[in-house]
């Protein structure tokens, strides 16, 4: 594993405790030696996991469509900022850069980018692991409806539980090294990286 992308939102939050492991989180990823990848923001979570990775010496590619940063959103301080052109775009470059998919808290954006990896993995077209650092019980509600999902008939549970979740980013990494993937969906699709 040599990157990381991180979801999460670009609001700080209302608990203090989401700010505080965006700055664990940077720091460790570039303390690990990994590259992260992210939205290439500079305000919220997303600008506070981007500062402490660069703080802590590590290596920070941001990935951002043209129109956010024309709005003066985007960091400027980065290792290196992708400009593209779209939304789309953005995911499918962030999709390819990242080894692992980790989710701070966030809102609708995040919840999107991540499930959209998950299907991906579910899929079979990339074996990479996705996950939700769990801070303060977040992701908790998450994690059940995933569960009633399965439950229902909509969802079999090996692609439930091919989800990591932990409550420290610490935690989602090291299960992220441990990380074997399910089989695929469907056998069409071989586990290796399609985009």
């Amino acid at each position: 594993m040599n990157s990381i992308c991180v979801y999460c939102g670009s609001a700080p939050g209302a608990d203090p405790a989401f700010l505080d492991e965006a700055v664990v989180a940077g720091t460790l990823i570039a303390a690990q030696g990994l590259t992260l990848v992210y939205g290439g923001g500079r305000v919220g979570l997303m600008g506070a996991v981007a500062d402490a990775a660069l703080a802590a010496g590590g290596k920070v590619v941001g990935v951002m469509p043209a129109d956010l940063v024309s709005q003066e959103i985007g960091h400027t301080g980065l290792t290196e900022l992708k400009v593209v052109n779209s939304m789309h775009e953005r995911k499918w470059a962030m999709a390819e850069l990242a080894d692992g998919f980790l989710c701070l808290p966030g809102g609708p954006g995040t919840f999107e980018e991540i499930f959209e990896q998950w299907t991906w993995a579910l899929l079979g077209f990339h074996a990479k692991p996705c996950g939700f650092v769990n801070v303060s019980g977040y992701y908790d509600p998450l994690r059940k409806t995933v569960q009633h999902m399965a439950d229902n008939g909509f969802l079999a549970q090996k692609y439930v539980d091919m989800l990591v979740y932990a409550d420290t980013t610490a935690a989602t990494i090291e299960a992220f090294r441990a990380y074997v993937p399910p089989p695929p969906k469907w056998s069409l699709a071989p586990v290796e990286q399609r985009y």
